[in-house]
């Protein structure tokens, strides 16, 4: 997916201490956090979910976050919204995460969207990114972001809670199907607010971080073509394939 060694961006030696603990990992080495250095990931939305993917990936040494959010910060938001303070309140989301996150890693480079995802801004939004991670509570969102990454050819990771159970999956373009195979059509139940608690966003925030990670570095098994389930008041996991429809109008060209 990535550029090969001799073009990625050098670490210099505060890089090297500050990844230190994770340069060891096997399989990851100094190589790959270059390429996490070199990496540019779209995250939409950033809230109990995204903010999570973000803050993580912002930790981990990712290079570039493209990233989308409307609306001021409400009450409401606080009980898992991580990259927000309660001193913000009333003012834009984007710009306490952007704040925030590069408080963590001042590194960091980052593009920020006062603005939901939409039929405008969508193409440039994905057009910056090497993978797209989608994190939007409407399917209209979720539809229009699957629809431009297969477009581009760009991997996409898609996470979602309800209540305590969490989704995950990843697509990618000429291997597997699309979010129109999983949902070819909005479920009847999604809705734009929900049951939650910070906690369960928290969980598949911090692994579609690790999703993403893995796809940049090519290190593991990413979920493509699986579909993970965690019900938290268990504590099941489980795993199903996603079969791609032959004749989905958005992966098939793809393919």
């Amino acid at each position: 997916m990535m550029n090969g060694s001799e073009n990625l961006p050098e670490l210099n030696d505060a890089e090297r201490e500050i990844y230190s603990w994770q340069t060891t990992v096997d399989g990851f080495g100094e190589e790959g956090q270059r390429r996490l250095k070199n990496a540019s990931v779209m995250i939409s939305r950033i809230g109990g979910l995204g903010g999570l993917v973000a803050y993580e990936l912002a930790a981990a040494g990712i290079g570039k976050l493209i990233l989308a959010h409307g609306g001021n910060l409400k009450p409401s938001d606080l009980n898992r919204q991580l990259l927000m303070k309660d001193e913000a309140l009333g003012s834009p989301r984007i710009n306490c995460a952007m704040e925030r996150l590069k408080e963590l890693n001042p590194r960091l480079e980052i593009i920020g969207l006062a603005e939901n995802v939409t039929d405008s801004n969508i193409s440039s939004l994905v057009s910056e990114s090497d993978i797209v991670v989608d994190c939007a509570p409407l399917f209209e969102e979720r539809y229009l972001m699957n629809h431009e990454a297969f477009a581009q050819g760009k991997p996409i990771v898609e996470c979602s809670m309800f209540e305590m159970e969490a989704h995950i999956t990843s697509f990618k373009p000429g291997l597997t199907g699309c979010l129109k195979c999983l949902y070819p059509e909005k479920p009847d139940y999604w809705q734009r607010r929900f049951p939650v608690f910070g906690a369960v966003s928290g969980m598949v925030g911090c692994l579609g971080a690790m999703e993403v990670i893995k796809i940049i570095v090519e290190l593991g098994e990413p979920l493509f073509g699986r579909l993970l389930t965690c019900d938290l008041k268990s504590m099941k996991f489980q795993q199903v394939r996603i079969q791609p429809v032959a004749d989905c109008t958005v992966c098939a060209a793809a393919k």
